[in-house]
């Protein structure tokens, strides 16, 4: 193989875990460097997204709210498997939706770990009960504590077309609150407006200098553009042979350096899946435990190649 060119041989794109449609050796992924740990929160919403890559809305509870006692059981695996973890995540669903939340973030915070909680910013995040929590934790944990609010584009018109009329400037008062509480924060937008990086940042840079938010467009880590995960989309299938041919490492996505808890709908305990993006595809599922959980992965999605390889793209903070 020396290019990247789609091969559909019978339909039968991403069927085999180990081998691709014409018969190359997928690539797969090891966790060589478990920094980030996610947690699932449930995927209940206060909205519901025509493009949310995990459908979550005000009646998805597929996924079902985590609680502490779970988290802190993963929370104790993690030392005690002696994973390098230095960030646990949060995201839903609309995190701000689980009624631990607060909790959740305390305990993570408490042992020392950067937390980062993803959010919409409107109305679960602005209730009383979770300005107050969210207070506390800064007043404890001012340094460790980040929230990465979504704002799908800079512009008002175009980030309501996917969220609904009104969403910009109630996520907008999110933020201002935020800013003025002084919690750090930082935003994830998309990149399907058909712009150039450079238009999407100086847009983002503009609007943050107007509402006088402390964060720099121009830092991907600070000012997240994510690829669209269209499974409709035609992507290649990677293969071994693609880390020389894309020049990029091996542990480049993001499942050698992260794992995700979920909790389903009906189950007795949370598992473990590989991503944060196929929450819902059980290949990806690898039992109920840390240990188990450090097995490779094989790159039989989609999203695999879209997102993370040729998307470059990853989750973590």
């Amino acid at each position: 193989m020396n290019k990247l060119v789609p091969v559909h041989v019978d339909g039968q794109k991403f069927k085999h875990r180990e081998v691709t449609a014409d018969g190359a050796e997928r690539a797969s992924v090891t966790l060589s460097n478990p920094e980030t740990l996610w947690f699932n929160t449930g995927t209940l919403c206060n909205i519901a997204c025509p493009n949310c890559y995990i459908h979550s809305s005000p009646s998805n509870d597929r996924l079902v709210y985590i609680n502490s006692k779970e988290v802190e059981h993963f929370l104790d695996q993690v030392s005690d498997r002696n994973w390098p973890v230095r960030e646990i995540g949060f995201t839903g669903g609309e995190p701000f939706m689980n009624p631990e939340m607060i909790d959740l973030a305390w305990i993570s915070l408490s042992r020392g770990y950067q937390v980062l909680i993803l959010t919409n910013a409107m109305l679960p995040m602005m209730r009383k009960s979770m300005q107050n929590g969210l207070l506390t934790l800064q007043n404890n944990f001012a340094n460790q504590l980040t929230l990465r609010v979504s704002l799908d584009h800079w512009s008002a018109a175009k980030h309501d077309s996917e969220r609904g009329k009104g969403s910009f400037l109630k996520t907008l008062k999110g933020m201002s609150w935020l800013r003025d509480n002084g919690i750090k924060m930082t935003v994830a937008g998309r990149t399907v407006w058909d712009e150039s990086d450079t238009q999407s940042r100086r847009g983002y840079a503009q609007l943050f200098a107007e509402n006088y938010f402390d964060i720099n467009a121009s830092d991907p880590a600070k000012c997240v553009l994510f690829p669209e995960m269209d499974e409709t989309v035609e992507v290649p299938e990677i293969t071994t042979a693609c880390w020389d041919i894309l020049g990029k490492p091996a542990d480049s996505p993001m499942c050698a350096s992260s794992r995700m808890v979920v909790k389903r709908k009906g189950a007795e305990a949370p598992t473990v899946v590989a991503c944060t993006l196929l929450a819902y595809d059980r290949q990806f599922e690898m039992g109920s435990s840390l240990k188990e959980a450090e097995e490779k992965v094989w790159l039989n999605h989609p999203h695999c190649a879209k997102f993370c390889v040729l998307g470059g793209a990853s989750c973590s903070g």
